[in-house]
């Protein structure tokens, strides 16, 4: 019998009860009842800084980055997963800056042959204070996390925006949660979600 899928779920709202938070936490819902091994992370509750663009992790023999920190382990659990969701609110037309330390990070996981995270199904949960994917700025996250997985080999499996709304407005959307249920079960999966 095939070992089941493990899904990291990454969450970089500080607020627990914001949009991508409760679209997060519903998506890994959906993969546990897939039959996926769901682990869920707030980047919030962590103590991690900046890449220092050392370029140690890139010397040859090199054993990943040099900082000794939260994202030490949680590397560990990218790198182990089978699929990763990464939910972000958009603040000031991007990704918010947890999720941005967080992806400035992982470019540990570009030196060598890049392989490291080939194959890795990703998903995407943004929310924003706007419903279009442009003025929102949402765009520019979505195209950051396109370029930097593509380039990695871990293919966008899937991708949610939550526009408008205040915070927990998203718990309300009774299509938007079963889009984020249905992500987390696709990642489990391996299937394809929009």
């Amino acid at each position: 019998m095939p070992r089941p899928k493990k899904v990291l779920v990454v969450m970089s709202s500080p607020r627990p009860k914001g949009n991508s938070s409760i679209l997060a936490a519903e998506a890994g819902r959906g993969a546990e009842e897939a039959g996926a091994v769901v682990r869920a992370v707030r980047l919030a509750e962590l103590a991690f800084g900046p890449c220092r663009a050392c370029d140690k992790c890139r010397e040859p023999g090199a054993k990943g980055c040099v900082q000794d920190d939260d994202m030490k382990a949680l590397r560990a659990e990218v790198k182990s997963a089978d699929a990763l969701l990464i939910a972000s609110p958009v603040y000031w037309f991007t990704m918010g800056g947890l999720a941005k330390l967080f992806m400035d990070r992982l470019y540990v996981f570009g030196a060598g042959d890049y392989r490291e995270l080939k194959g890795k199904r990703v998903g995407l949960i943004l929310a924003s204070g706007d419903s279009d994917l442009k003025a929102s700025g949402a765009i520019n996250a979505v195209r950051s996390f396109q370029d930097a997985f593509a380039y990695l080999g871990a293919p966008i499996a899937g991708l949610i925006h939550c526009g408008g709304g205040r915070a927990g407005a998203a718990r309300r959307n009774k299509a938007l949660m079963k889009e984020a249920y249905d992500l987390g079960r696709a990642l489990a999966a391996g299937s394809r979600i929009r």
